[in-house]
């Protein structure tokens, strides 16, 4: 009996130790590329090895012939490329540069599509969308990575009045997205009326673009968060950029002050449009103009200009402390005069649209696995609009408009990585918003037609775990707690993602969501003859503007092999707090607030093929938005002005080393309308149902291109030149019809029909050392 049991004893040990006996291959590589060489490492000893790009990017490996382990062959590339591998399970690997938290929280925020429309673009296993401006490649109809439009690309995202900064995503209004600049939150988001991004995209480091399973450490807004950020580091060489296209001319500079411990980046840039005019922005103008006193008047004189500028400060005190300070300026002017043929009377249209912002962010490592961030932020906005009529060289009417936000924030957060290297995020957060708007007109008095000044402060804890080494799926859970002091509620915000593989090809990914919303944009109801700058931001009062709450669930699949990529993603929102005057259907006599709520279902598609030089991709979105308000169609869901059914988009991409060429087509269903009849009778303006009519499909094809070049062999001077067409067979889209006046003999119904821009071209010349 002992001797059969030492047998088995025997049998036993020798199988555990031919199972344990760690597998190896014949491994010789010569000049390949590290990310290649991780792609064979997962590939043939079934791991998954997750890297930020910066740390081996442009680094080649060479290993000579020999049969070696996977312990053995990163041990030899952890020398090669000056990097770490740490297993965190018997499959899960991450690479990192530096034992912090903070790349540990990076790396948790894996890639999994690393080139999604095109290089620059990737999204990460958080959800999250990465775009990455200085190496992005060329998209449809730009000629510069407009920081607004690269997001517009993707799947979900969509501008029905066919500006940069007016995002719709998954359903929700522009006023729903909420933009950060370098930790600022950011009120004024475009130039020219919405039709040019406002942040430089030569200056821009990262955007991160959040729209399911937010990390709760973002509130405020119910749709998306738009992140962007310049550098953060401290700069070793000078680096100059100088260039310009056919609206403005910009330039920047980031210099090293005191060596590897304090550098300056400074830029700016400026429309030309008051010095020359061409033909690029006089077909923007045309466009952001239509049915207002500047397009109808051909006696006028009009002054027009932007611009904006960022300065940033990078302070490196040792390895456990850093410091950024971080302000920008936006600025829009509009100062336009038209007279009449006697040159007796006039009309004054005067404009300034303002905003400033400045952050202050302190970058702490208390230990290996310890790290805190905490930062301190100001954002001044302030729009200031006059309407001046002057009879016989005297003013006898001026119509005013001020809208004006100061908002403070401020935010320390926590990461603690655990032993098995998952993250465990918390923080506090605290905010100041004071709002004001007012309407004013002065004749022979001065008459205040509406008025309002509100304050809320709001306080927040949240926290999130993050856990890659879980058995059955990867997952993020959190929750963020805010209480808002002067409406005295108090929210509760979960949220979920989580993300599993089915095969090594195919994943699954699930989120969930509750986020809130305090402070929106109206459209005000006095009538002016401008129309541009009619919407206004203000804040909750838990009455007429009650606090907006979303809930989103969303589920879908990814699928990637042989350079295809294939993502589907279907989502149920739910909207309550949204208030009538936001849409815009109501007659300019009734100021009357309409609470109400939203439900929305759609489903985006993303497919991609890449072709070795060419890549081609195509995205089509599904959207069914339904508004209900108390008091208007009967209590019963309607359709949304916002609603666009069906989406398309498409492209086709070519790339060599210097020359870059795409060609993109869009199509969208029409924007809903409420339609029109005259009555017989008495031929006054009889209105169906809200939003029952459809106008006219909408499609364009879009070109760009450009050619990097060099001034010499050695030298780190480059120059850029492009071409772009926007809409190349001149498509006249018709993207918007509004109503004005009140119906009566003196004052009757007057349609106004918005029609998108039709073949513009632009180009861009610029040098970079």
């Amino acid at each position: 009996m002992k001797a059969i049991l030492l047998a088995l004893f025997l049998i036993l040990y020798s199988t555990l130790a031919f199972s344990q006996e760690e597998p190896s291959i014949l491994i010789n590589f010569k000049n390949v590329p590290a990310t290649e060489v991780i792609q064979i490492l997962e590939k043939k000893f079934d791991v998954k090895i997750s890297y930020l790009d910066e740390s081996i990017e442009n680094k080649t490996v060479s290993l000579n012939e020999k049969q070696r382990t996977l312990k053995e062959i990163l041990f030899e590339l952890s020398a090669i490329l000056n990097i770490k591998f740490k297993f965190i399970n018997e499959r899960y690997i991450i690479i990192n540069q530096k034992d912090t938290t903070e790349k540990i929280l990076e790396q948790l925020s894996e890639v999994i599509i690393k080139s999604y429309l095109a290089n620059g673009i990737s999204k990460s296993k958080n959800a999250t969308y990465t775009i990455k401006p200085k190496k992005l490649d060329i998209l449809p109809g730009l000629t510069e990575a407009d920081v607004l439009e690269s997001i517009l690309e993707l799947p979900g995202v969509i501008s029905p009045n066919e500006t940069a900064t007016g995002l719709h995503v998954r359903g929700g209004t522009p006023d729903q997205n909420h933009i950060i600049w370098d930790d600022i939150t950011m009120y004024h988001t475009g130039h020219l009326f919405g039709m040019i991004s406002p942040f430089n995209p030569y200056i821009t480091k990262n955007i991160t673009f959040h729209n399911k399973g937010t990390n709760p450490r973002f509130g405020e807004r119910i749709s998306s968060v738009i992140e962007l950020s310049s550098n953060n580091e401290v700069v070793s060489k000078t680096h100059f950029g100088f260039g310009f296209n056919g609206i403005s001319a910009d330039a920047n500079i980031e210099v090293p002050i005191v060596k590897d411990k304090l550098s300056v980046l400074v830029s700016f840039r400026r429309s030309y449009e008051d010095y020359y005019e061409t033909k690029t922005f006089h077909k923007l103008e045309d466009k952001v103009f239509q049915n207002t006193s500047i397009e109808d008047n051909d006696i006028s004189e009009e002054d027009f200009n932007f611009k904006d500028y960022n300065l940033k400060l990078n302070y490196f005190l040792n390895e456990e402390n850093s410091f950024s300070f971080s302000t920008i300026h936006i600025d829009n002017d509009l100062d336009h005069v038209y007279k009449d043929l006697n040159n007796t009377n006039s009309n004054q249209d005067v404009l300034d649209r303002e905003n400033d912002g400045y952050s202050l962010n302190w970058r702490k490592s208390w230990s290996e696995n310890i790290s805190q961030k905490t930062k301190i932020s100001h954002s001044n906005y302030g729009l200031s609009y006059n309407f001046i009529t002057n009879k016989n060289g005297s003013q006898v009417s001026d119509f005013n408009k001020e809208n004006t936000i100061k908002e403070t924030n401020f935010l320390t957060e926590f990461s603690l990585e655990t032993e098995k290297a998952n993250l465990f995020n918390f923080g506090y957060q605290s905010s100041f918003k004071n709002v004001k708007y007012s309407f004013i007109e002065t004749k022979d008095l001065r008459y205040i037609l509406d008025k309002n000044n509100s304050k809320v402060d709001t306080y927040s804890i949240f926290g999130n775990f993050s856990n890659r080494n879980f058995k059955y799926f990867d997952f993020d859970i959190g929750l963020r707690a805010t209480y808002y002091n002067q409406l005295n509620a108090f929210r509760l915000e979960p949220r979920l993602l989580l993300l599993k593989n089915i095969t090594q090809n195919l994943k699954f990914q699930f989120s969930g969501e509750i986020r809130n919303q305090i402070i929106s944009q109206i459209e005000e109801t006095v009538l002016s003859d401008l129309s541009l700058e009619n919407k206004l931001w203000r804040l909750a009062d838990g009455n007429t503007a009650p606090i907006i709450n979303s809930k989103q669930i969303s589920a879908g699949f990814l699928y990637q092999k042989n350079k295809w990529s294939f993502d589907i993603d279907t989502y149920i929102k739910n909207t309550s707090g949204i208030t009538s005057l936001s849409l815009g259907f109501l007659s300019a006599g009734n100021n009357r607030f309409h609470n109400g709520r939203q439900k929305i279902f759609g489903t985006d598609i993303y497919v991609k093929k890449d072709f070795n030089r060419i890549k081609t991709w195509i995205s089509y979105s599904f959207t069914d938005i339904k508004n209900k308000y108390d008091g208007i169609n009967d209590n019963k869901y309607f359709t949304s002005s916002n609603e666009i059914r069906q989406a398309l988009s498409t492209s086709i991409a070519y790339k060599t080393k210097n020359l870059q060429v795409a060609l993109g087509w869009k199509w969208h269903t029409g924007k809903p309308y409420t339609i029109s009849n005259v009555d017989p009778n008495d031929n006054s303006i009889v209105f169906d149902e809200i939003n029952t009519g459809k106008l006219q499909n909408y499609h364009r094809l879009d070109l760009s291109s450009f050619y990097i070049f060099s001034f010499s062999k050695d030298s780190r001077l480059k120059g850029k030149i492009g071409f772009s067409i926007r809409n190349v067979y001149s498509q006249k889209n018709h993207i918007g019809r509004d109503y004005t006046g009140n119906n009566i003999p003196n004052d009757p119904i007057l349609v106004l029909d918005k029609y998108a821009v039709n073949f513009v071209p632009n180009f861009l010349f610029r040098v970079d050392w």
